[in-house]
């Protein structure tokens, strides 16, 4: 599955595109200014995207990678 894939997914599945994921981070305290704090997790973003929107582990390692600036829409 390609990262885009797996934003699609996750679009599909809770509405929240990119954009909104990482407005969300921001509220939680996991990013400040679009970078992801020092005391950021993955195991952090993971529990978060579990609990409140039900997503897979892959799909929330996805948003970490966007979140962590690894990886960015329209990556294959």
């Amino acid at each position: 599955m390609s990262f885009q894939a797996y934003l699609d997914t996750i679009k599909s599945k809770t509405g929240l595109g990119p954009a909104d994921l990482r407005a969300l981070s921001e509220t939680k305290g996991f990013t400040t200014d679009r970078r992801l704090t020092p005391n950021t997790k993955a195991a952090d973003v993971i529990a978060w995207l579990k609990a409140d929107y039900g997503l897979g582990h892959g799909h929330c390692m996805a948003v970490f990678a966007l979140l962590k600036g690894s990886k960015k829409e329209g990556d294959a």
